[in-house]
């Protein structure tokens, strides 16, 4: 951790401790997004579900990743990840993106959806608290968040038929706004 950097940050007017909270919550929706989304993942089957099973992938490998580039801010700021991961789990700001009762690919979809919804509100909330005060957080919440507004519209998409202007990633999980954090 660099005292140095969060004495910058709490200069700039950021609360660190609420900061760090609302990034181990985001860190926790993340993981259990990646679960899940492996279960969905595989739930989508017959001719109908193996048509949404490349872009499920696609979101599951890039949650995965948001997951991924959120831990070392966490820690550079500070904090640090529960020991437990059952805590861990508990503490995602979003809900789980449970397999429905029915697992047909329209709830699959429903379920997903809300799930990317969630994941919009949480970047947009966190790029509102650290903007023009903590440009690191700030700029890996947005590029986290274009990700998640690319996720919501495949599946918005898929599940209105309304075109979205959105396509999918040429290399499953490739993250195209986040990879500069995974270097």
């Amino acid at each position: 951790m660099s005292q140095h950097n969060r004495r910058l940050v709490e200069k700039a007017g950021i609360d660190v401790e609420k900061l760090l909270d609302m990034l181990l919550k985001a860190a926790a929706a993340e993981f259990t997004t990646y679960y899940y989304y492996t279960v969905l993942r595989n739930h989508a089957a017959g001719m109908e579900g193996e048509t949404i099973k490349e872009i499920i992938e696609d979101a599951r490998l890039e949650d995965r990743n948001h997951f991924e580039a959120l831990v070392p801010r966490i820690y550079e700021l500070g904090g640090e990840l529960p020991r437990d991961i059952v805590d861990f789990s508990k503490m995602a700001w979003c809900s789980d993106a449970y397999l429905p009762e029915e697992p047909t690919v329209e709830k699959i979809l429903e379920v997903l959806l809300q799930a990317e919804r969630c994941a919009v509100g949480v970047y947009t909330e966190i790029c509102n608290y650290t903007f023009g005060k903590d440009p690191r957080t700030y700029d890996l919440a947005l590029a986290i968040l274009h990700e998640e507004i690319e996720h919501e519209a495949w599946f918005e998409e898929l599940l209105t038929g309304k075109p979205s202007g959105h396509f999918r990633r040429t290399n499953p999980g490739e993250s195209p706004f986040v990879s500069k954090f995974l270097r």
